[in-house]
């Protein structure tokens, strides 16, 4: 049994046992919260910079660079709808794990985001990208220390990001 002098004066009361809560400490590396606002802001100043021609102008032979900005946007979105059930305490089902082969996700959702005007595809990109950051940013640190590498959703948004914002950016720099 635990001595009532044990404790510091605050946790002590007359008459009675003194009352013991065990408060669990969870850290959680939170440095992503940092790069996903860097990538963000790249974006947002890619977005702003690129007149319509250029957001129209093609990276490679499948993809214009408003279409990369869209296929960005379209996995921010994964990671968004994700967050929010883990928000809303929702567990992941097994249908939710990411495939080990994308490429048949990425090109069919290819001709539905070149359907999209490149200025208003490029504006959803950067808008998804400041809804997921914003929700991702908010998740207590319980539910992050949950992730493990198998699931779903990864917070990590930045590097998904940088790795096309350096696509466009060698695309822009050969057209100019």
């Amino acid at each position: 049994m635990l001595s009532m002098n044990a404790l510091p004066r605050s946790c002590r009361y007359r008459g009675g046992e003194a009352a013991v809560q065990v408060v669990s400490l969870v850290v959680v590396d939170r440095s992503f919260v940092a790069a996903n606002a860097r990538e963000l802001a790249r974006m947002r100043a890619v977005v702003s910079r690129l007149s319509d021609r250029q957001l129209g102008a093609m990276v490679n032979e499948y993809w214009s660079v408003a279409g990369v900005l869209g296929h960005i946007a379209f996995w921010d979105g994964r990671a968004l709808y994700l967050a929010g059930k883990l928000e809303r305490g929702e567990t992941f089902t097994a249908s939710e794990n990411e495939p080990e082969d994308v490429d048949w996700i990425n090109d069919s959702s290819r001709p539905l985001i070149h359907a999209i005007p490149p200025r208003a595809l490029a504006e959803l990109a950067v808008s998804i990208a400041e809804e997921t950051d914003e929700l991702v940013a908010s998740l207590p640190d319980e539910m992050l220390a949950g992730l493990g590498e198998t699931s779903p959703l990864n917070p990590v948004r930045a590097n998904h990001r940088g790795e096309h914002l350096d696509e466009i950016e060698a695309a822009i720099r050969q057209r100019t």
